[in-house]
């Protein structure tokens, strides 16, 4: 790979870092929406290398004429062998992930992701941080404060309410049901977990499908402690959009 292609490699990954950044919300595949600045920063530096690496090329570009100042014998003649100068060939595929940021995203992380990963542990709430719930019916929560309601809510507040609960569809496999899922970035993909609760009396509706499901609790295990299963009986569902923040546990946002 020439000097000017490694400038052009350069370049062309600055220049799709920037457009997922800052022209769309692709780039919350892939971080979370507070690492937004530092992709910036990073394609501004990456298109700041290309641009001196292309000067510090015109520079050393040879002159047109050969020179004719007289050989020093002393001088050790040019290695015939291997040109370090360039980078291995195996580089350019280099240019493959960032001719897709430009062109073609990947798709997002879904329903294979969450049926292959385990699911993210709940983190245990003191009991004098549960508030009273209000009295809005269906009641929205994020799958994880509808999981720490039914598994350590002392006063069993959710007994009976109608809650209303988003995420995506992946299929449960054997035992019935399906699960509503949200996927969380601690920082990126790479580091992602997942959070599920099992939906019952509804077949699955298709894996990936983004859904507001309103139902109350199903009964399994003892309601407030660990052997309460984090799942839902089910009186409505309908379909809507990927929120925003599909990566995380909040509820939904729409596009401003």
């Amino acid at each position: 790979m020439r000097r000017l292609a490694q400038t052009a490699l350069l370049a062309l990954i600055g220049a799709g870092l920037l457009h997922t950044a800052l022209f769309t919300d692709l780039y919350l595949r892939y971080v979370k929406e507070g690492l937004r600045p530092v992709l910036i920063a990073s394609g501004v530096v990456l298109l700041l290398l290309g641009a001196v690496n292309a000067c510090l090329d015109l520079r050393r570009s040879p002159e047109p004429h050969e020179s004719h100042e007289p050989h020093d014998p002393h001088e050790h003649a040019p290695s015939h062998g291997h040109d370090h100068s360039t980078a291995p060939k195996v580089a350019w595929l280099l240019a493959l992930p960032a001719l897709s940021l430009l062109l073609y995203a990947p798709p997002a992380l879904g329903a294979y992701t969450a049926a292959h990963s385990n699911g993210k542990p709940v983190a245990t709430t003191p009991k004098e941080r549960f508030p009273a719930l209000p009295p809005t019916s269906p009641l929205p929560l994020t799958l994880t404060g509808f999981t720490q309601r039914v598994q350590q809510d002392p006063t069993l507040a959710i007994k009976g309410r109608a809650v209303q609960l988003t995420g995506f569809v992946t299929p449960a496999g054997s035992g019935g049901g399906w699960y509503l899922t949200r996927i969380i970035f601690t920082c990126c993909a790479a580091d992602s977990q997942t959070v599920k609760v099992r939906v019952h009396g509804s077949d699955a509706p298709p894996a990936n499908t983004w859904l507001a499901v309103t139902g109350t609790w199903h009964p399994a295990g003892r309601l407030g402690t660990k052997t309460a299963e984090a799942a839902l009986d089910v009186q409505e569902t309908h379909a809507i959009a990927q929120p925003v923040n599909a990566y995380t546990d909040d509820l939904p946002l729409t596009p401003s």
